[in-house]
């Protein structure tokens, strides 16, 4: 398990002054048909609800129903990315779902406004919050963070069944 850290030149993610959204199937050059997600939100606009109903729409649609323990990891570690960018980042945040055409795994990038990375703190049983990292990473095994010009991306992989 481990947080690999990148930097980037690049203005950044986009932010807008609310909720963009939108399910395609349209994905990027290489898999034609992959399947992709994209939302920003402004500050304090976004429902955490909404991230994991994005989720479990993209992996229906990828033959994954949200019955299925992927589904519901998938979730988890989305909700644990993004209530990170809102907890610990001032500002706008975004989220990018890409299953690829393979089917095999669900890439999950969602982007803040703050240059510092994750930390993983380690578990102490007497206090409340802190154990999400470690949710994520023993789902995916990895994080990349790039940085960017405006902030930063976290990146992970969330196996699929194939």
């Amino acid at each position: 398990m481990s947080v690999t850290h990148e930097s980037e030149g690049g203005p950044g993610p986009h932010t807008s002054a609310g909720p963009q959204k939108g399910l395609t199937s349209a994905g990027p050059p290489e898999s034609a048909d992959a399947l992709r997600f994209s939302a920003n939100w402004a500050e304090g606009a976004l429902r955490i609800a909404d991230a994991r109903g994005a989720v479990r729409t993209l992996l229906a649609r990828a033959g994954h129903p949200p019955v299925l323990r992927a589904s519901q990891d998938a979730q988890l570690v989305v909700s644990e990315l993004i209530t990170n960018a809102l907890r610990h980042a001032p500002g706008p945040c975004g989220m990018v779902l890409e299953v690829a055409s393979g089917r095999h795994e669900l890439r999950v990038t969602v982007s803040d406004t703050s240059q510092r990375s994750p930390v993983v703190r380690p578990v102490d049983a007497e206090r409340m919050g802190g154990r999400g990292l470690h949710l994520v990473l023993r789902i995916c095994g990895r994080l990349r963070v790039t940085r960017h010009a405006q902030g930063k991306q976290v990146t992970t992989t969330v196996p699929l069944p194939g």
